[in-house]
């Protein structure tokens, strides 16, 4: 014990000014991460900090352009000048959107239908509809998830179900990425978004869709130190839940619609190499996963899920009645 006290006594201040290093080091770490939140999404579009499209090509890429996030980041881009092109499975929702985007905006469109649970074949006729366009922007966007939360082994039609989404959230990211990255390396610039999801830090019921964002959010992040110094930006967005038709979710505070979402989003580009996109969801994402032990986090994204299955196993089993 007399050795213990004399250990303390002797080195009390070198322990105190350790403890208070730690403590500002801190802080620091917290006021720089509220800093960058203001710059992001306060200062960003207010002051049009984030990269201009048109500066990067005079085209837009756009996959899963026809709802939701895609179409609103269509109307985004189009807004700011860049011709779009629109990327879906079904010609007259490209046709109606590209109708919308030359309501807004005096922009050249481009549509191309494509079904990206199709396997790696259609990508070559994607590639000959997009030869001679200078691209500057492409939003690995489309996307798919489950009908509703569920264990793995009681996905309904889970091999087709399985093999669709890992074609459409894997397979379309990194081929379309693959497809446009060497004309932006040829000239020095471009810009790379890849919608990804919250869902890819772990959610229990919606695994292979959660880990299909995991390889989203990876993919992108390493491929933006990869090519950060060939003039190209990378950005991940995984963002909460966003009011569309995928999601069957009203808007609100927290799910706010798609085109709001894609404005704050857009303007992040070139400010954050992996972000949430919207003011709520890093609130959010500051809380559930900052703050929250991992496997609290896990708990807590398991629970809310399996308030969603029994809703949605209650409205099967009333429907089949």
């Amino acid at each position: 014990m007399d050795a213990a006290a004399n250990f303390y006594n002797t080195y009390s201040s070198t322990f105190a000014l350790l403890g208070v290093g730690l403590c500002g080091w801190q802080l620091i770490k917290l006021i720089c991460y509220i800093l960058k939140a203001v710059r992001s999404f306060l200062l960003a579009p207010l002051l049009n900090l984030g990269l201009q499209p048109k500066k990067l090509g005079s085209w837009a890429v756009v996959t899963g352009a026809t709802d939701g996030i895609g179409k609103a980041y269509a109307i985004a881009l189009a807004k700011k000048g860049a011709n779009i092109v629109l990327i879906s499975r079904t010609a007259s929702k490209l046709d109606a959107v590209a109708e919308e985007i030359s309501a807004v905006a005096n922009v050249q469109t481009k549509c191309i239908t494509a079904d990206f649970s199709g396997g790696v074949d259609i990508y070559g006729s994607i590639y000959k509809d997009l030869e001679g366009l200078d691209i500057g922007i492409l939003i690995n966007n489309v996307g798919m998830s489950y009908e509703y939360p569920e264990y793995l082994h009681q996905v309904p039609n889970r091999d087709e179900t399985f093999d669709r989404m890992l074609h459409i959230n894997i397979f379309s990211v990194t081929f379309m990425t693959t497809m446009i990255l060497p004309q932006m390396v040829a000239k020095r610039k471009g810009a790379i978004v890849n919608i990804g999801s919250a869902s890819c830090f772990g959610f229990p019921l919606l695994t292979v869709y959660a880990a299909s964002k995991a390889y989203v959010d990876s993919f992108s992040k390493n491929l933006a130190v990869e090519y950060a110094d060939k003039g190209i930006t990378v950005q991940s967005i995984y963002p909460f839940l966003v009011s569309t038709k995928m999601s069957r979710t009203k808007p609100n505070f927290t799910a706010p619609p798609a085109q709001k979402f894609a404005d704050s989003a857009l303007s992040t580009l070139g400010l954050e190499p992996a972000t949430t996109g919207y003011f709520a969801h890093w609130l959010l994402g500051s809380i559930y996963h900052e703050l929250l032990p991992f496997g609290m986090m896990m708990k807590l994204s398991y629970s809310m899920c399996q308030g969603v299955r029994a809703k949605a196993l209650k409205k099967i089993a009333a429907k089949k009645k």
